[in-house]
């Protein structure tokens, strides 16, 4: 054990470490000194880094701001477009339904004015073949001619002036 001491005894190290008060005064000489140059290069440059951190951390917000806003008026911008075109759709799809109801109509109509002329078209096949059958008629069978008695024709002739 008594290796052990005059080995402390011998360490510079050790021995500032038995005056305390020499090791406190020179790590207060230290903190002074590093605080005064550090002071001092400040006052040189002209530039506090806090100062300069403050007022870039101000023009982040201020920007951020400014992009949020934009973002903003973006999104309000693209919703009025977005409302807009679903009115468009709604008008289109209104007009869409207007225009299959007209079409069913026409269709409707259209069918109905077909029906129409195949009944006239039988109609008028019917009534050829009718006039084709009284014209073959009156072919076969032989013209009589009778002529009225004298006293029909004089009263006939006098009605007619009379109307007359």
């Amino acid at each position: 054990m008594l290796d052990l001491a005059a080995d402390t005894r011998s360490s510079p190290l050790l021995r500032l470490g038995a005056q305390p008060i020499a090791l406190t005064a020179a790590a207060l000489f230290l903190l002074i000194a590093g605080a005064t140059s550090i002071a001092i290069w400040r006052a040189y440059t002209g530039a506090a880094p806090e100062a300069d951190r403050v007022v870039a951390s101000r023009q982040l917000q201020a920007r951020t701001a400014q992009a949020s806003e934009q973002l903003v008026e973006k999104t309000k911008g693209l919703e009025a477009t977005q409302q807009e075109s679903i009115d468009q759709l709604q008008v289109v799809q209104d007009q869409l339904q207007t225009m299959k109801r007209l079409m069913a109509a026409q269709q409707a109509d259209t069918k109905r004015l077909s029906e129409q002329v195949a009944s006239l078209n039988e109609s008028i096949d019917g009534l050829r073949q009718s006039f084709a059958s009284a014209r073959a008629t009156e072919a076969e069978t032989p013209a009589v001619t009778r002529r009225k008695p004298a006293r029909h024709r004089v009263h006939a002739s006098a009605r007619k002036r009379a109307r007359g």
